[in-house]
């Protein structure tokens, strides 16, 4: 279970003299896991994904994490890359629990196409291959014409062509004009193959 270290100073307050000192004995002794400052996890085989929006949000899972997820792209991916919006810079961090990336996207995009997944009772957001795609593309170089384009997606994403043709156009034609970037402007003249 997540916990932030304001909630269990305030449990430890009432019982010891130096809540702090407690804290950080409970942590020696394993008993809680440091994520990053101020945000603790009890169980120290938490996969990151169930930790990513906690660490920084409003944040969802997308990206190359998302894309890997989804099958479009064939690598497996280590860190977990995730969207948010109005921070205006991207943020890492180097965790025990992973390497965790946040990028922003446009608020009007931010808020569409993200799932709210369960596993074990603990809730993480989770973009929908469409929607990881034009993230992806959003974060990506722009290219200059249609072919420089399928070479991106093709070529330098390795989406395979088939699993390109399996995706729901008709999201992808209302998320695309939302990013306002060359990119996207091509994703959407793209009819189903």
């Amino acid at each position: 279970m997540i916990r932030f270290s304001w909630e269990i100073l305030e449990s430890l307050a009432r019982d010891y003299k130096e809540p702090q000192m407690k804290l950080a004995q409970m942590v020696r002794r394993g008993e809680i896991h440091r994520v990053i400052r101020g945000l603790y996890e009890t169980d120290g085989n938490t996969p990151g994904y169930l930790l990513a929006s906690a660490i920084y949000g409003p944040s969802y899972l997308s990206f190359e994490y998302a894309l890997s997820r989804c099958g479009l792209i064939p690598e497996k991916v280590a860190t977990f890359s995730s969207a948010t919006f109005g921070k205006n810079k991207t943020r890492e961090y180097r965790t025990p629990f992973g390497n965790f990336t946040y990028n922003d996207v446009p608020s009007k995009a931010f808020p569409h196409a993200v799932t709210l997944v369960e596993e074990n009772g603990r809730p993480y957001q989770l973009a929908s291959c469409e929607k990881a795609l034009c993230d992806m593309l959003y974060k990506s170089r722009p290219v200059r014409n249609r072919n420089d384009f399928a070479s991106l997606l093709f070529d330098d994403l390795r989406i395979d062509s088939s699993d390109f043709a399996n995706l729901d156009f008709a999201l992808i034609h209302f998320l695309a004009p939302l990013y306002r970037k060359r990119n996207l402007f091509f994703l959407n003249e793209t009819r189903r193959p």
